[in-house]
């Protein structure tokens, strides 16, 4: 099977102002998802719409700001979205099939296992996967924002040749679009020039949780795992065709060279650090340099409370990460080794290098 093609679709290009679904903006998506499907390519989707279509089905014209507000309206949305989609799909010979997902499912190595077997095996049947976030049973607040974040981890998570994120917008402006002098960013490949611009200028839809700035983030976390990343327009009728034939449309962010592997990718970006390790110079030079293991003689300072197995961020002497890692010991352990040589602490690694991988930057991995 051919690397699939992630889709991912905002609120605002999914419902209308009212929470009505835009019946001809999911008609032409499909048509270029069963355009995608025969020529041998996989495609998934990635679908926000289900508190906006939740909103507008109970006529609430507001998104509401607290939690238990949005899990009801998603809860009521959810529905409608999958029907929507399957409606779409269906006069192309199409299934579509529902995937929820929450960051657990992502933070847990055994969930995300499972859900890529789950997704893999719906592409192998010829089934469009529609993920959205399980909101309305979710125990934190809604953090993948505008399901951009779970986009590129649902990219990462199949190993895909292409996110694409369609929006409103017709990709990346040096500044806000509707300001004189605003320029369509074509290409990223020096991920530094992105301190230059204004990401916050554009403002997100009404209906929507995310904005500019999160698809930028999600584009540069899949760019990283090696899956180039389009920011185009959803109203276009060709958009992930477009994308897909590397046609200039939007802005593409173009995956970094250097290939990282599965699990620390899932290291990376799947687990929320829960705490920091502070080392000093040399342990960072036998990092970076030589790949070596974290040793614990090289630990100054453990914070945070965690076990052995968690994500932890590893900074440098200057205070700033440049590294993660899962700690093999709780924290108290490591804060009693830190700075001690292994015959006198009984801890010989804070952090082994296969379970160690070193931020872009670096431009390595061990």
């Amino acid at each position: 099977m051919r690397r699939a093609l992630v889709v991912k679709l905002g609120s605002s290009t999914v419902a209308d102002a009212r929470g009505r679904v835009r019946r001809e903006r999911l008609r032409s998506v499909a048509a270029q998802i069963a355009t995608l499907a025969a020529a041998g390519v996989p495609v998934c989707v990635v679908s926000s719409g289900a508190v906006a279509l939740g909103l507008g089905a109970l006529g609430r014209g507001v998104r509401p700001s607290d939690v238990p507000s949005l899990q009801a309206a998603s809860a009521v949305g959810q529905g409608l979205l999958v029907r929507a989609w399957s409606a779409a799909l269906r006069p192309h010979g199409v299934r579509a099939g529902q995937v929820l997902l929450t960051a657990g499912d992502i933070h847990a190595r055994t969930s995300y296992l499972n859900a890529r077997g789950t997704l893999e095996t719906m592409l192998r049947w010829g089934v469009v996967p529609v993920v959205n976030e399980n909101d309305s049973t979710a125990t934190d607040e809604l953090t993948f924002g505008d399901n951009d974040a779970l986009a590129a981890q649902v990219a990462l998570l199949l190993r895909a040749r292409l996110l694409v994120l369609l929006t409103d917008a017709e990709g990346l402006f040096t500044r806000d679009p509707r300001q004189p002098g605003a320029e369509l960013v074509r290409d990223v490949r020096d991920h530094h020039l992105l301190d230059e611009l204004d990401l916050d200028g554009a403002s997100a839809s009404g209906w929507g949780s995310g904005g500019m700035r999160s698809k930028v983030v999600a584009a540069e976390m899949a760019s990283v795992g090696g899956v180039d990343c389009v920011i185009a327009n959803g109203a276009r009728d060709d958009a992930i065709v477009c994308a897909e034939a590397g046609r200039a449309i939007g802005t593409r962010f173009h995956a970094r060279p250097l290939a990282i592997p599965a699990f620390k990718l899932w290291v990376r970006y799947g687990r929320p650090a829960t705490g920091a390790l502070t080392i000093d110079d040399g342990a960072r030079r036998a990092l970076v340099e030589t790949g070596a293991s974290l040793l614990a003689v090289g630990l100054r300072e453990v914070d945070g409370r965690f076990r052995s197995g968690d994500a932890v961020t590893i900074c440098g002497a200057d205070g700033k990460p440049f590294a993660t890692g899962l700690a093999s010991a709780d924290a108290a352990v490591l804060r009693r080794a830190a700075g001690r040589r292994s015959d006198a602490s009984g801890v010989t690694e804070a952090v082994h290098r296969d379970y160690l991988v070193l931020h872009g930057d670096h431009g390595r991995t061990p």
